[in-house]
């Protein structure tokens, strides 16, 4: 191969024309850093301007009776048709991916009260891990660290691609063997939602949270999303009791009375600008279609790791994603003892733009709808580059 094969593909890929919708100030910058912060849609510019303008400087509160109390769980179904395969009214758009961990935690841990213990992958993404240290600590729960559920596992925690490495589980798979040990699992999306297809419904998945600001560009700090499957949302109970989770939410009465749907997961005032550049974002994936970018995400991945063949492994890399694009999402990790010293260089030296995960492994993210096959062959080109000795 040579770049002029990475050209072609471009020529020939029907999702080019998504790159146009972007943000890129800087022709010369290789962005492959998208796994962590997506670029910003040119249509969230706008949309948030119209919030800002309109909604909030000319309507003031009458926005709140325009549809803005019903905002998170109507962009919820937005997420829920076009990037998570979920029925209305199973996901909701609100708070972080930890509060949201937090809430759906306690939740299936109360429902499961006479079991002690929690599973959880000790490379699982440290926020998830944080979480449940805390709870195992205040509740005297057993945290099995790399386990497998049995009869005393009342929760499992997993994600369904590995932040460090881009490994993907057997969603399906892995949820029918947790529940026939009788445990509930909550599926962290993070690294997943937005460039992998999901299908909670169709895999009989109980909970999952997951964030916006990865492969769906909602931006920094974006709301996150938590679902319930329909069955479940009266059997649990969220345990932080808000006035957006109150069935009467306006009678402001003396005692909580949650919502009998998804609705009794919400707690405070939704983040109304941010849901707007969820609702973007998520447009955007169902307009361009989860299995077209799914196929790109593969052959995108796939460029990279011939690459890596070519270039990096000579110099001393190993790979740490999984060859099989079936077992793989959207981002390749490869290691070198100097890995962070190496980010750093292709920042400075070479305008390429990736992440360092620690001990050694350098993370490039290429999400499909602003991610170009040119920019793959040039992101391991000059992380290349700056990995060869020096001259002399």
């Amino acid at each position: 191969m040579d770049r002029s094969d990475a050209e072609e593909l471009d020529r020939a890929d029907e999702l080019a024309p998504f790159r146009e919708r972007f943000v890129i100030d800087d022709p010369d910058l290789v962005y492959a850093n998208g796994n962590s912060l997506g670029r910003l849609p040119r249509e969230t510019v706008e949309r948030v301007a119209d919030v800002l303008t309109h909604h909030w400087g000319s309507r003031l509160a009458r926005s709140w009776d325009d549809g803005w109390l019903d905002e998170a769980q109507r962009v919820g179904d937005v997420l829920a048709a076009g990037v998570l395969g979920a029925r209305p009214g199973e996901v909701l758009v609100c708070d972080s991916t930890t509060v949201n961990l937090y809430k759906l935690a306690v939740a299936a841990l109360d429902a499961r009260p006479d079991r002690r213990s929690v599973v959880v992958a000790s490379h699982e993404f440290p926020t998830d891990r944080y979480v449940l240290q805390g709870l195992a600590q205040q509740r005297g729960l057993a945290l099995q660290w790399d386990g497998e559920p049995d009869r005393d596992t009342a929760l499992c925690v997993r994600s369904l691609v590995d932040y460090r490495t881009g490994a993907r589980a057997d969603l399906a798979a892995r949820t029918a063997a947790d529940r026939a040990a009788g445990a509930l699992t909550v599926w962290d999306l993070s690294h997943a939602a937005g460039v992998v297809p999901v299908e909670l419904d169709a895999a009989g998945v109980d909970l999952a949270v997951g964030c916006t600001y990865k492969y769906l560009c909602a931006g920094p700090g974006a709301p996150a999303f938590l679902y319930v499957r329909t069955e479940l949302q009266q059997q649990l109970q969220s345990p932080i009791w808000g006035w957006f989770g109150q069935r009467h939410q306006f009678a402001m009465g003396p005692a909580y009375d949650p919502q009998p749907d998804i609705r009794r997961f919400h707690a405070g005032t939704s983040p109304i600008v941010g849901i707007a550049a969820v609702d973007v974002s998520a447009a955007l994936v169902a307009e361009a279609g989860i299995d077209r970018m799914r196929a790109k995400s593969t052959a995108l991945t796939s460029l990279a790791i011939d690459r890596f063949d070519a270039w990096l492994a000579p110099l001393g890399f190993t790979l740490a994603t999984p060859r099989d694009p079936n077992q793989r999402g959207g981002h390749v990790s490869v290691c070198r003892a100097d890995g962070a010293e190496l980010c750093a260089r292709a920042r400075d030296e070479e305008q390429l733009i990736t992440d360092f995960r620690p001990p050694d492994m350098v993370r490039l993210g290429f999400p499909p709808l602003d991610t170009r096959f040119v920019d793959v062959w040039d992101a391991m080109e000059r992380l290349s580059r700056v990995s060869r000795p020096a001259p002399g």
